[in-house]
């Protein structure tokens, strides 16, 4: 059975993928680690340690302790909150990202390095954006997941170390609200959608993202992680998508199950412009063949879901 480490625990993927591959590999066998203990499922349903993914010789402690073969590597700085501060970006995203790697290449542990839609930027097609194509992005946090992608690939054609990678879109979850990311809004509008009615718009209309429902980017991850390895090309940064939208299309699709329900706008230049320079729409095929990605929920069957897990939520 696979020993798990995931770092980042507490984020908005952390906090659903650990009790998912606890589920999957027993609960035992799967350590969470962050920054910072929350009560929770992630530090009380299983093994959990207090780490910053900056200081090898603990992240080194823990992997022996644990005898780690498989390393989730969530930690990291979000868009909106990297422009904030790139510095603080820079070394959270690049120097955890190195120590993990330099810790886990001798003990031979493999590891999932979380990219991002944010790789691309304003000279990147926009349109079915190609698996390979131009990587130009205009914030630190695009910066740090290009960089990490050939970090990556680096290690595994230098050291034989198996990194893998996705490229996540705009993730939608209503277990966790999102913390400083430019595709946050699609998660925030079904909760006021059910709190208010209504919600205001950080981004402006006709600005289409790629985003997937958060049940699919954890079979994803999963899935690439167990994939067969003689057949992955691009490993350490797959395009994958659920959907691409607008504000009005997710309002649109609200309106179905909520006909009362109104948008309207109030746009942030910081986020708009980081919106701007993203693509409209993700080209799949090499996850697709490479390793069988196979998203389930559309725009619709997304928006019944979540409204009402929203609604449990709020009641709660």
């Amino acid at each position: 059975m696979k020993k798990i480490m995931v770092t980042g625990s507490n984020g908005q993927i952390g906090v659903e993928l650990v009790p998912y591959l606890r589920k999957t590999y027993g609960a035992e066998n799967v350590l969470a680690t962050a920054r910072k203990k929350v009560p929770g499922p992630v530090s009380e349903g299983g093994p959990f340690e207090m780490l910053d993914v900056r200081d090898g010789n603990a992240v080194a402690a823990l992997i022996d302790k644990m005898k780690i073969d498989t390393i989730y590597h969530l930690a990291g700085v979000l868009s909106a909150t990297g422009e904030g501060d790139p510095q603080m970006a820079w070394d959270t995203n690049m120097n955890g990202l190195y120590v993990m790697l330099e810790a886990a290449r001798p003990r031979g542990c493999a590891l999932m390095f979380p990219s991002s839609i944010a790789a691309f930027g304003p000279g990147t097609p926009t349109k079915n954006t190609p698996q390979d194509t131009i990587q130009r992005p205009s914030t630190m946090y695009g910066v740090t997941k290009v960089a990490g992608e050939l970090l990556c690939d680096y290690y595994h054609l230098k050291y034989k170390m198996d990194t893998r990678g996705l490229r996540y879109p705009g993730l939608i979850s209503y277990e966790a609200l999102p913390g400083g990311g430019t595709t946050d809004y699609a998660v925030h509008i079904y909760y006021d959608a059910v709190a208010k009615g209504k919600y205001t718009s950080f981004i402006g209309k006709g600005s289409f993202m790629d985003m997937m429902y958060m049940p699919d980017a954890l079979e994803a991850t999963v899935k690439l992680m167990e994939a067969d390895p003689s057949k992955l090309k691009h490993r350490s940064a797959f395009n994958v998508s659920g959907m691409s939208f607008d504000p009005e299309g997710i309002a649109a699709s609200i309106k179905k199950v909520i006909t009362t329900f109104e948008l309207s706008y109030e746009v942030d230049p910081v986020r708009q412009g980081i919106a701007n320079s993203w693509p409209d729409s993700l080209d799949c095929s090499a996850a697709k063949e490479e390793w069988g990605f196979d998203p389930k929920f559309d725009l619709d069957a997304m928006t019944r879901d979540m409204l009402v897990k929203v609604r449990e939520k709020q009641k709660a």
